[in-house]
């Protein structure tokens, strides 16, 4: 099987948006909009990325960075296609690109009883941290 991974575009939103509600462990929000999403991806060129087997999305994830430290949001593969490497090399791609904009540390977030992507993190070199307590605020 050939996968390969490219640049994601707005074009690719419904097909990447109907993986994530597909996968489990993933939570969207408003946040998540054509819209937002399009903002997103215009602020973080060459960043996020997708994944096509036989012309089929199987993988996507959202990367960028604020300046200091990265992010990876919402990475993905379709159940069908783990275990193949393709989430793996998503994230090694997010990465290198951050790597390449002189980002030096990357960050991402998992619901804390999501234990299949706490391992899989773990798995492929990631810590993970207990110090630190995530506060949120809507800002109207």
């Amino acid at each position: 099987m050939s996968v390969i991974i490219r640049e994601m575009h707005i074009q690719d939103y419904d097909a990447v948006l109907a993986l994530w509600q597909a996968s489990e462990g993933i939570g969207l929000s408003d946040a998540d909009v054509r819209d937002n999403i399009a903002r997103y991806l215009e602020r973080n060129p060459n960043l996020s990325f997708v994944a096509y087997a036989n012309g089929q999305l199987v993988g996507a994830v959202l990367c960028g960075h604020d300046g200091r430290r990265g992010f990876l949001h919402h990475l993905a593969v379709n159940q069908a296609y783990r275990r193949q490497g393709i989430g793996r090399a998503l994230t090694h791609k997010c990465l290198t690109g951050l790597k390449q904009a002189g980002i030096d540390k990357c960050h991402l977030f998992v619901f804390g009883k999501n234990e299949i992507a706490i391992n899989f993190w773990k798995d492929i070199g990631w810590t993970q941290r207990v110090d630190l307590v995530l506060m949120s605020r809507h800002t109207g």
